[in-house]
């Protein structure tokens, strides 16, 4: 993925990964909107760096996502690159109905049904780039379960496979898809994750995906080596034991 010379669009990208990764893409020459649900926090992001656009969107809410796609596109017309960033994470308890289903509906509508309704978007203008990049956003989780967040396990694994079928998809279209899989990293994800020993620093993380990316232009999955351990558990043979790793260490870890 060519990260020079772009135009990027960042849901969710008024904190944690998607704030640092907004900074660090724009501080390699690429035109960067950044999207959020809060207008303080986007003025806050552009008054410390002023190239940065932003735009207000709510990524759970349809109608929403297409008033932001049409303000991105008329400003910024040479958007060829779609980060599909947002997204929540919270523990649930699926021993009680009342414990989980409406932070499961609500887990599912922003991890989900948030990066389809943004790709449906946008899909039609970047068909017609030259080159054209929709980077997904899944986790760690999404190839080994953490016990507490059992849906946003569920809407990660989806992601992943989102992924590889839209790779089929846009195989002979100037598309390509990249997935960008986190281990826990240090942000405000959930309560306690930014101070997380087991979490990798925001900083270092950006450092090594921006690496990643900049060495390999055709690479189809950003893994950083924290998540390898996740990611690779089923094919090294250790699955069970990287489950148990896992859910035996701090509740919020990814290792």
């Amino acid at each position: 993925m060519d990260i020079t010379g772009r135009t990027v669009f960042i849901p969710g990208a008024t904190s944690g990964i998607g704030r640092a990764l907004a900074i660090a893409l724009a501080e390699r020459g690429n035109t960067v909107i950044v999207g959020g649900r809060r207008r303080e926090l986007i003025d806050d992001l552009r008054a410390a760096h002023p190239a940065i656009d932003g735009v207000e969107i709510d990524t759970s809410d349809a109608a929403s996502i297409d008033r932001a796609a049409a303000e991105v596109l008329e400003r910024h017309p040479g958007l060829d690159v779609l980060i599909t960033m947002a997204g929540v994470m919270a523990a649930e308890d699926w021993t009680s109905p009342a414990g989980f289903v409406e932070t499961a509906e609500r887990t599912v509508t922003t991890n989900l049904l948030g990066p389809i309704r943004l790709i449906g978007a946008f899909i039609e203008h970047l068909l017609t780039r030259p080159a054209a990049t929709i980077m997904t956003v899944s986790s760690g989780l999404a190839f080994a379960p953490l016990r507490v967040t059992p849906t946003y396990n569920a809407t990660k694994a989806a992601i992943h496979m989102l992924s590889e079928s839209l790779r089929l998809q846009y195989a002979d279209t100037p598309v390509s898809i990249v997935e960008l899989v986190p281990p826990a990293v240090q942000t405000d994800l959930m309560p306690g994750h930014a101070e997380n020993p087991h979490a990798q620093p925001l900083d270092d993380y950006i450092a090594e995906v921006v690496a990643i990316l900049e060495r390999d232009a055709d690479v189809r999955e950003v893994l950083v080596e924290r998540v390898t351990f996740l990611r690779h558990g089923e094919a090294r043979g250790d699955y069970a034991d990287v489950v148990r790793a896992l859910n035996a260490s701090d509740p919020h870890a990814q290792r």
